[in-house]
């Protein structure tokens, strides 16, 4: 997840907003040489808790129904997401599978949700590697371009499904929707859940701004 600086801003205030530290921040961003000196404008990475789970509970509504509509079969590259749970982004994307040569190395460990993603819609098929996008939005905008590819809403949404997020402050974060779970909607991806700020493939529910629900449609 990335976040573009804003005037005003200070590394101490983005990291009680983000629920991290100064240091993470700094560990996240290497080109940061000091602390009390940044940009207008840069792109920082977020680490830390940002992609955490367990949010506060969300009241059922016509957008998040209290279980599945039209929920239909879930996608093959739902499988390949769900093949790698509990392993690391930075190790994910060095093995010499599939979605490890999908996903590009160059990523940094605390920002590959659009690259698991890309890359496991790539191993499955679904997508070539022109429409591959290690950034939320720009893989977003290349599945409103792909035919293959319809929206849809989180209620008529089905396991494999690409989400992608809003989460505040010019920041995103893209997942693949998993299903319900006691009326929450559930989602699995590249979290930022280690103590390091680094990124581990989980699952569970997540209280951000839907901004696009992408169906695979063959």
């Amino acid at each position: 997840m990335s976040y573009q600086i804003r005037s005003g801003d200070t590394l101490s205030a983005l990291s009680q907003r983000y629920g991290t530290t100064v240091s993470a921040f700094m560990k996240a961003n290497p080109q940061i040489k000091n602390a009390n000196l940044i940009y207008t404008g840069a792109k920082l990475n977020i680490p830390g808790r940002a992609d955490s789970f367990d949010p506060a509970p969300v009241r059922p509504s016509p957008s998040t129904p209290s279980g599945p509509t039209h929920t239909g079969p879930a996608s093959s590259a739902f499988a390949i997401a769900r093949a790698q749970m509990g392993k690391n982004a930075g190790s994910l994307k060095l093995e010499n599978s599939a979605l490890g040569r999908a996903m590009e190395d160059w990523v940094p460990n605390n920002v590959n949700c659009a690259s698991f993603v890309a890359g496991c819609l790539q191993a499955a098929g679904q997508i070539g590697h022109g429409d591959y996008s290690a950034g939320c939005v720009q893989l977003a905008a290349n599945l409103d371009r792909n035919s293959n590819f319809r929206r849809v809403s989180l209620a008529n949404a089905s396991p494999g499904d690409v989400v992608t997020f809003s989460t505040g402050g010019g920041g995103h974060h893209t997942v693949m929707f998993a299903g319900w779970s006691n009326g929450r909607p559930q989602f699995i991806g590249s979290n930022n859940v280690n103590a390091d700020g680094s990124q581990r493939i989980t699952q569970g529910s997540m209280n951000y701004q839907v901004l696009s629900v992408h169906h695979y449609v063959g």
